[in-house]
């Protein structure tokens, strides 16, 4: 039975498999955000005199049962001809409790509740990306250090074009992956403000205070306007897309970098038989798998914003069941690009480096600017004039680089990395998360005694 079925409703079987067709598997994955949300809106009516003190415990003790006892132990299930997490958490509920548990949904709709679930599960998986980024960062940068004084051909057009280093090479992606989070720092910003309390987007006639539950879930503010809040639906599943893109991106770029090393023409870097695959006609093919079902499933997720943007570029304000769509494909997106960064990690905690690429002379022209600075520094050449000498000793083929070792001193060069400054960058960034909210609101809600003291109407939580 749906929560909003009325005597006289008889919905086509067709319809409703067509309409909610993977709803409820998706949903599995915002049930512990779905109690969350619901026992801090409860808490909110027992403060606005909707709930006696009683019944508030009642549910909150059940709710918690749920959450400890069902869902963290995924023994949680929604049942068949239940539509939602949400009609599945009030129905079981009210099968448990009885008449209490109809009284939860005062002041809410589905559609701000729908919200908070997703805002509250993003928040919880930027979390858990952020780390994993950091991880990857802390590698990177790792491997620049020890692989700093190998140098290796840098190419523009992919043709060759100046002396580079794995070094250089690893902690650009280091480096890249500062902005990325940025970016996601900004989308948490904005995933971080409390729609609850806008109902189906019009607000509510009850005396709502939704400053309490903004304090109750950690949200840093709420979106205030109750129409605006139902208009984020869809603009926010757009922003974070677009910085989980940005991730994807840096992860794209590096696994085509490693697809073209590790090939025979390149043969800069190479990883152990057993990470690899092979041909079934060809013994000497050794397949970067990995690297490219990474680039795929990286490719696969920068697509998302402009899908989303399709979805929801011509739908007015308010609610739309388009919206549904856009979760189908928005929320396994989080697990798709932690597998990626995990399984990368996993590789190049492998990788082998060879060494002494730039003695093959083949690579001889990559010092000519070297000399072009040589003649510019020891015999006064301009910077013009020495371009065209050795422009013509190529041209010629009389071109003998004097010597392959170079000296780079200026900042983020071969020889000065900075990867202390760039360490210093990822610090900073990681200190602008709040997320230590994220746990305290969860020992808050599941965890601590709820009192209610004096003649205060907000709570007290005790651990």
């Amino acid at each position: 039975m749906k929560i909003w079925f009325k005597k006289t409703n008889h919905i086509n079987k067709k319809i409703e498999n067509f309409t909610s067709e993977k709803d409820s598997k998706i949903d599995l994955l915002l049930a512990p955000h779905d109690v969350v949300g619901t026992i801090a809106h409860i808490i909110m009516l027992k403060s606005i005199g909707l709930l006696n003190k009683n019944d508030l415990l009642i549910l909150v003790k059940e709710l918690r049962n749920i959450y400890i006892n069902e869902i963290l132990k995924n023994s949680f299930n929604i049942d068949e001809g239940i539509e939602d997490i949400h009609s599945q958490i009030e129905f079981l509920l009210i099968n448990r409790l009885g008449v209490v548990g109809k009284k939860i949904h005062s002041g809410r709709s589905r559609n701000d509740q729908i919200l908070v679930d997703l805002k509250l599960f993003v928040r919880e998986e930027i979390k858990e990306i952020v780390f994993i980024v950091r991880s990857f960062f802390d590698l990177l940068l790792k491997l620049s250090e020890q692989y700093k004084n190998i140098l290796m051909p840098g190419y523009t057009h992919y043709q060759i074009a100046m002396p580079s280093s794995f070094g250089l090479w690893f902690a650009a992606y280091a480096e890249s992956l500062i902005d990325d989070l940025l970016l996601m720092r900004a989308a948490y910003r904005i995933v971080n403000k409390n729609p609850l309390g806008s109902a189906a987007g019009y607000g509510s006639s009850l005396p709502l205070n939704r400053k309490m539950t903004t304090d109750l879930l950690g949200f840093e503010s709420l979106n205030y306007n109750v129409v605006y809040a139902q208009m984020v639906r869809g603009k926010m599943e757009k922003i974070v897309s677009e910085s989980i893109a940005s991730l994807a991106r840096t992860l794209s770029k590096m696994a085509q970098d490693i697809c073209l090393y590790l090939s025979q023409n390149f043969n800069f870097i190479s990883f152990p038989d057993h990470l690899t695959t092979g041909s079934s006609i060809m013994p000497h093919k050794k397949n970067p798998d990995v690297f490219e079902i990474i680039r795929a499933k990286c490719n696969r997720i920068i697509s998302l914003p402009n899908e989303i943007s399709l979805i929801v570029s011509n739908l007015c304000s308010g609610y739309h069941r388009d919206f549904q769509i856009i979760k189908e494909r928005f929320i396994p997106i989080f697990e798709e690009i932690k597998k990626c960064f995990s399984m990368f990690k996993y590789m190049l905690n492998h990788i082998i480096v060879k060494k002494d690429i730039l003695k093959d002379n083949k690579y001889k022209y990559l010092f000519s600017v070297e000399e072009v600075n040589n003649l510019v520094v020891e015999k006064g050449y301009s910077f013009r004039e020495a371009y065209q000498k050795i422009g013509l000793d190529i041209q010629n083929r009389i071109f003998i680089p004097c010597s392959k070792n170079i000296c780079y001193s200026h900042e983020g060069s071969i020889g000065n990395l900075c990867n202390e400054k760039i360490t210093n960058l990822m610090q900073n960034i990681m200190k602008e998360f709040d997320f230590y909210k994220i746990n305290e609101v969860i020992t808050r809600l599941i965890y601590s005694k709820i009192s209610f003291e004096g003649s205060s109407k907000n709570p007290i939580f005790i651990s």
